[in-house]
């Protein structure tokens, strides 16, 4: 299986994300630089977290442009899996690959945190071997982690089962103080119409070795692995 990690400038979690699928879970990985026109390869495709262009003009709107997401986009819509973590959800909502968009936090305040998810979809590639309802634990950070999407949108997304993670309290309740950034139903992450491209803010690769006191990132890999390098 081999992964390939895209490198804007600004990225900063490249280097978490290939030490993950490379050094923990033993896949081949390598780095695209966001001017490259092709993916060289790869089975599935990451978008790491970090500040791409620095975020100066709005997340992910600059990074949207660059060369490889022209290559990004022709291979999500081909049905290959897809994964944006953090300003990789961003750029994903920003392309168009993923409905809604991600807005300032409630508080208006870079927001640092661990946070509990719960499971609710299985039926994608980067899931299927978590436990629906399952409750995971995973660090945010962000400032614009907030998920906003029109009322049609929501309701076409939750019938869809294309909520693929929403925001908890350590027994798997919904509720107000586990949902820190105000993401609308508590939406932590979302999933394409074909379930191949998964968006999400909190961050699976700082959290995939029991080194780190908290490997529940590494499952969401391991679905990744499991599932193959196939089209979906």
């Amino acid at each position: 299986m081999k992964f390939g990690i895209v490198v804007f400038p600004g990225s900063n979690c490249e280097h978490d994300c290939y030490h993950v699928v490379k050094h923990v879970l033993r896949q081949d990985a390598s780095f695209l630089w966001h001017k490259d026109k092709t993916l060289s390869g790869s089975d599935c495709v990451i978008l790491p977290g970090g500040f791409a262009h620095g975020d100066y003009l709005r997340c992910g709107a600059m990074a949207k442009l660059s060369p490889i997401m022209e290559a990004v986009g022709r291979f999500a819509r081909e049905g290959g899996p897809v994964l944006g973590i953090c300003n990789g959800f961003q750029i994903l909502t920003e392309a168009g690959l993923l409905p809604g968009a991600l807005v300032r936090n409630r508080s208006l305040q870079y927001l640092c945190a661990d946070l509990h998810l719960r499971v609710e979809s299985r039926e994608s590639p980067f899931t299927r071997i978590f436990q629906p309802g399952q409750v995971l634990r995973m660090p945010v950070g962000h400032g614009e982690g907030c998920y906003y999407a029109t009322p049609s949108v929501l309701k076409r997304l939750e019938a869809e089962g294309r909520i693929a993670f929403r925001y908890c309290d350590p027994k798997g309740a919904l509720g107000e103080e586990s949902n820190p950034n105000g993401s609308l139903q508590a939406i932590a992450g979302v999933l394409n119409e074909k379930g191949n491209v998964l968006g999400l803010m909190p961050h699976p690769d700082r959290c995939a070795e029991k080194i780190l006191g908290n490997d529940d990132g590494r499952k969401l890999f391991e679905s990744m692995i499991a599932a193959g390098p196939r089209r979906f």
